[in-house]
């Protein structure tokens, strides 16, 4: 459907059953969040908030909770959208069926950016930052965010909006040391469009302008988080997703959605920054302050009543996991296109998305050899830890499947068909002092850890335990021990102290496990934990702790452990020590009061009785 606005998608949203008003006045300090939070966990509807406490403005949340809204969002383009980026990984099977094609490469027409349209319906008003919606998500939150930016620059060398970059960075509106409607905070990793606009323009000592748009037509918020195909312009993206075209003018040098609900422009000055955060963010603890770049705020415009949209990130799954599913519906053949060899990769929502995938390639070099191993899978494996944000991975498993019976989105099936396989003193490869996500500080500095690949291939080795074997019990210094899922075990001891103490526990493990393990042991992952009941309660559990709160080089440990030409292998059991260690973030948690206060909406007569 085209909608002109996101009022539009809203509306017809509420005409079908997918959205809710909430008239009653709402704090955005932590309330609206809390609501949106436990809205999203129950599968729940859209929520429109129309008394937003000191503001004028109306904001919205949980818009694309499901992949079914997302889905009905739009419902009128998403085929089209889906063969527009086939086309741009395999152009010539457009010369070989171009009938086949003709609503894509239409869609690919009607989709260019309309420059200076006639009606400006974001230009209607002049406002403040501090008249936007406050709206505060966490506690240790340092302030107002952003959540749902569609932050928009040009190259400096090239401007112009066909090359320009849509992306969504984290925008901090308050807090900290930023004069208030004045300095607002931009938080991006470098190797991000953005990041490469501001080194051009750093390079010349020339201000970086920047345009933040929020709201409007629901593909554009969509765009700005898409992993598009090289040449496919965000802008033409959104167009084509919204069948209707993206428009756009300039005012004081800076580019301007005439369609959005707000526009924030500023300009980003070369070697000015401040500290941004903290923030509860999406692999469930908060990333923490640090400096990032500073934008001087020009102007802010409105529509008139206009919608804040946003969305609230934290443990996984949120509402940015539904954003990753759209993405998969859409590009789910574009990453084997991309990379030869590699039949499926999966984030791993559960833990985190970046820390952890899953991957089935290809095994095509030694068909000869009577013995499988791995050797493509590696090749492979590299290019995948090469790759746009799957370069963010701390942990890869991939493997290879002859009978193209497995698949990497049943991730208990998966693991436990790469742990028969594996071969500890083989298939574990490390590397070390590397970069990792900047949002993960299981690692040794901002952005700073280590990564490792499973690479498993071949008839399986050990058939796994399903029940605690006997090794694993009564080991003197474990508190508790209990299975997670076939071969996988969760064990507890006293909270982490330091290196050398690990190591010392480490040493006593060793003993303990050594002559009672061996290379077919029927658990060959142990996960060191600081609560084995929690991390073995369910999948969700184990896959956050065991991915989130480790460094592969610093936390991974064997039994019977040595080192083969350079090579890190074991002869039994893997640990992966996933203690919570001094150096991480705290973990994102709702405020148990202020759950309580938000009781009401859910009590028999509130707005949103039933729900959960």
């Amino acid at each position: 459907m085209a909608y002109h606005s996101l009022e539009a998608c809203l509306l017809d949203l509420e005409h079908t059953g997918q959205l809710v008003r909430i008239k009653e006045e709402v704090d955005p300090y932590l309330e609206m969040a809390t609501l949106h939070h436990r809205v999203y966990e129950a599968g729940g509807p859209a929520l429109l908030f129309e008394n937003v406490k000191g503001s004028r403005f109306r904001a919205s949340s949980n818009i694309f909770g499901t992949l079914e809204r997302s889905k009905f969002i739009f419902r009128d383009s998403l085929a089209q959208m889906q063969m527009l980026i086939n086309l741009k990984n395999d152009p010539v099977s457009a010369l070989k069926n171009p009938f086949q094609h003709l609503g894509a490469l239409f869609a690919a027409f009607t989709a260019l950016p309309l420059k200076n349209p006639i009606n400006k319906p974001v230009l209607y008003q002049e406002i403040s930052i501090q008249d936007i919606p406050q709206i505060q998500h966490w506690p240790m939150d340092g302030g107002v965010f952003v959540t749902l930016p569609q932050v928009y620059t040009e190259d400096i060398d090239s401007p112009g909006i066909m090359k320009s970059n849509l992306g969504m960075y984290r925008i901090q509106l308050s807090g900290n040391d930023y004069i208030p409607n004045k300095e607002i905070g931009l938080h991006y990793q470098l190797h991000r469009g953005i990041g490469v606009h501001q080194t051009k323009a750093n390079k010349k000592g020339e201000a970086l302008k920047v345009s933040i748009f929020v709201g409007g037509p629901p593909s554009h918020t969509v765009s700005a988080v898409m992993p598009l195909p090289e040449g496919l312009s965000e802008m033409t993206f959104a167009g084509a997703l919204g069948r209707r075209r993206f428009r756009y003018t300039y005012i004081d040098g800076h580019a301007v959605s005439t369609d959005a609900d707000f526009v924030i422009t500023g300009e980003v000055i070369p070697g000015e920054n401040k500290l941004e955060g903290p923030f509860g963010d999406h692999l469930g603890y908060y990333s923490l302050a640090h400096p990032f770049p500073l934008m001087k705020v020009h102007k802010v415009y409105a529509r008139k009543n206009a919608i804040w949209p946003f969305t609230v990130v934290g443990r996984p799954p949120q509402e940015d996991t539904s954003f990753g599913q759209l993405i998969h519906e859409i590009t789910g053949s574009a990453i084997p296109k991309e990379i030869p060899g590699v039949k499926e990769v999966h984030a791993v929502d559960a833990a985190g998305v970046h820390p952890l995938l899953l991957a089935i390639g290809s095994e095509r070099y030694t068909p000869y050899l009577p013995t499988k191993q791995p050797a493509e899978l590696l090749t492979i494996a590299n290019h995948i830890l090469g790759t746009g944000q799957l370069s963010l991975a701390k942990f890869l498993f991939i493997t290879a499947d002859d009978l193209n019976k497995l698949t990497t989105h049943n991730e208990a099936i998966f693991l436990q068909y790469v742990l028969e396989r594996l071969h500890t003193n083989r298939d574990v490869h490390f590397h070390t002092n590397t970069t990792m996500d900047t949002l993960d500080y299981s690692g040794t500095g901002l952005n700073t850890g280590s990564k490792v690949v499973f690479a498993a291939y071949g008839e399986p080795v050990r058939t796994l335990a399903i029940e605690l074997p006997q090794a694993l019990k009564g080991i003197s210094n474990w508190t508790d021990c209990r299975m997670i899922m076939p071969g996988v075990a969760a064990f507890q001891t006293k909270p982490y102290v330091d290196e050398q103490t690990t190591l010392e526990e480490m040493k006593r493990i060793n003993e303990a496990l050594k002559e009672k393990t061996g290379p077919t042991f029927g658990v060959p992952l142990l996960i060191w934990c600081d609560d084995a009941d929690f991390t073995a309660q369910n999948s969700k559990n184990f896959l956050w702790v065991a991915f989130t709160r480790t460094n592969p080089s610093h936390d991974i440990h064997g039994i019977d452990e040595f080192y083969a030409h350079k090579h890190w292998a074991c002869n039994g059991p893997i640990i992966l020590d996933a203690r919570i260690k001094p150096h991480h973030a705290p973990p994102v948690v709702l405020d148990p009061a202020m759950v309580k206060k938000t009781d009401r909406f859910f009590a028999p007569g509130g707005c949103l009785e039933g729900i959960i």
